[in-house]
């Protein structure tokens, strides 16, 4: 008998070592989280490059204090030069290879619908893509967190504080041929629309233009007064460039995807002094606490010689602060779904943007800008946070 009950142990132990492990969550190790993000490190948008190495900054300074749960957090990041097709091609790669737990970030309306339905098809957690479009959480997607102001939002607030503030009402407007670009001028045009106004001109750009010279010619022409530019740094820089050469100085308007105060500053040779825009960020030289903290970590984490403190690169803190949150309330094992139900449990979270609450069905989590200034290559706040029209 004793022989026989050896026997089933040895028997049912076999079985039991054939079986295979459970499946790991991906990107989780005993001591490691791996997140990961693309941006155009390279390219007509490589000035936005600098939000991934934001992030990857703020990994560094959280695993110096210990990580989350005890796991240190790693960044994968990879290039995508802000062409969609690249884009597909290293999400791919992030997901199959690298096997990533989620993704934190990702620059550009175009690049990263080309992955979004990849992404969710997969079940990996998206939070804070770095743009405003409404494709991103309307309808609502259970795996992808929008945080980014909705640039028809945006364009709203903006278009209503040059018609009551300014006092501008013959408004143009330069925009990307994209759904970024188009969702501001959708914006711009909602509230004209409303007052029984209609923009002077609408002139669009595409990605890869250089030369804006006839662009500029028909905003001077339309006799606007006010422009509103919903296109790249590059594009920006070029647009004002041509409008100073034709003697063309209408009061610009940015969205706040140009917020660098003083990097478009430098950009455009001074001539972005006077540039009103939207800001969803603290601003740089900020006293929060908070600000204070992020930047030490920029001259710890980086040379500061090579990697300029300013919006575009503490955006990759922002980005991720959410996500941060999440984690430590997904608890020791986190999982992907656990997560998801972390994300849905924030409400009013504040870091360096504005309040952040997501929920069950609600992936829009931040709703609020505010306008400021360009004066000598500094960003001025002119109002408090505005909550934009949902």
């Amino acid at each position: 008998m004793k022989n026989f009950v050896f026997v089933l142990v040895i028997a049912a132990a076999s079985v039991i070592a054939l079986e295979p492990p459970a499946a790991a969550e991906p990107g989780v190790s005993a001591d490691t989280i791996v997140i990961g993000q693309w941006g155009p490190q390279t390219g007509p948008a490589a000035l936005w490059g600098s939000v991934a190495r934001g992030t990857e900054a703020y990994f560094k300074m959280l695993n110096d204090e210990g990580g989350i749960n005890g796991r240190k957090l790693k960044l994968v990041i990879r290039d995508d030069a802000y062409m969609p097709a690249k884009t597909k091609a290293v999400v791919k790669e992030l997901l199959d290879d690298v096997k990533v737990f989620a993704f934190v970030g990702g620059v550009g309306t175009a690049t990263g619908m080309a992955v979004k339905d990849l992404i969710a098809e997969q079940k990996a957690p998206w939070v804070g893509m770095a743009t405003g479009s409404s494709n991103f959480y309307s309808p609502p997607n259970p795996y992808v967190f929008a945080l980014y102001p909705q640039y028809a939002g945006e364009a709203a607030v903006l278009a209503k504080y040059t018609l009551d503030t300014l006092k501008k009402t013959k408004i143009a407007v330069l925009y990307q041929n994209d759904d970024y670009g188009k969702e501001g001028l959708k914006g711009i045009e909602s509230v004209l629309s409303a007052r029984g106004l209609k923009a002077v001109e609408k002139v669009s750009v595409e990605v890869l233009d250089r030369d804006l010279s006839s662009q500029v010619m028909k905003l001077k022409a339309s006799g606007a007064d006010a422009v509103v530019l919903w296109v790249l740094p590059t594009h920006a820089a070029i647009a004002l460039g041509a409008a100073r050469k034709v003697g063309f100085s209408p009061q610009w308007i940015s969205s706040s995807t140009l917020s660098d105060a003083p990097l478009m500053y430098k950009l455009t040779e001074g001539a972005w002094d006077g540039v009103v825009f939207g800001s969803f960020l603290d601003l740089p030289d900020s006293d929060s606490p908070l600000m204070a903290k992020y930047r030490e970590a920029h001259k710890k984490y980086t040379d500061p010689a090579k990697e300029r403190w300013g919006v575009f690169f503490y955006a990759g803190f922002a980005f991720a602060e959410p996500m941060v949150e999440a984690l430590k309330k997904a608890g020791k094992e986190p999982t992907r779904e656990g997560f998801v139900k972390a994300m849905e449990t924030l409400k009013d979270f504040k870091g360096i943007m504005g309040p952040v609450t997501f929920g069950p069905g609600k992936r829009q989590g931040m709703n609020s800008v505010f306008v400021s200034k360009c004066e000598k290559g500094k960003a001025v706040k002119l109002t408090d946070w505005i909550e934009m029209d949902k």
